[in-house]
């Protein structure tokens, strides 16, 4: 079983690709972009592009009845490295223990040319 999970409370996708994936005891979302869903603007700093990107997370999370307590692994990309404490001390205010495994990459360039990308996968 696959489940298309689509919500107006994240952005929606700028490419052939679903927000999020439900397999039923399995949710995989697509990596999260800091566009504002209801502006479309992108903020500034990299606190606040990781505050975002984990907002939409969020909010697919929601969409599909879950939250981040359900989260078992996320994969972070950074546009640069430098930026990792600040990001990570966003991120340590969303995420509870146990913490989700994670991955932390800088990739050359983002979508729209952000400075961070996050994505999750989550377990019922």
């Amino acid at each position: 079983m696959k489940t298309v999970i689509s919500t107006n409370e994240a952005p929606g996708a700028i490419g052939p690709y679903s927000q999020a994936i439900d397999t039923g005891s399995m949710l995989f979302a697509s990596g999260q972009i800091p566009i504002n869903p209801a502006t479309g603007e992108i903020p500034e700093g990299i606190k606040a592009q990781a505050a975002q990107s984990l907002a939409n997370v969020k909010a697919i999370l929601s969409a599909a009845g879950l939250t981040t307590a359900n989260v078992v692994k996320t994969t972070v990309f950074l546009a640069d490295m430098n930026d990792f404490a600040a990001m990570n001390e966003v991120y340590a205010e969303v995420f509870e223990a146990p913490y989700p495994a994670r991955s932390a990459v800088a990739v050359r360039t983002l979508p729209k040319n952000v400075l961070v990308e996050i994505e999750v996968v989550a377990v019922r």
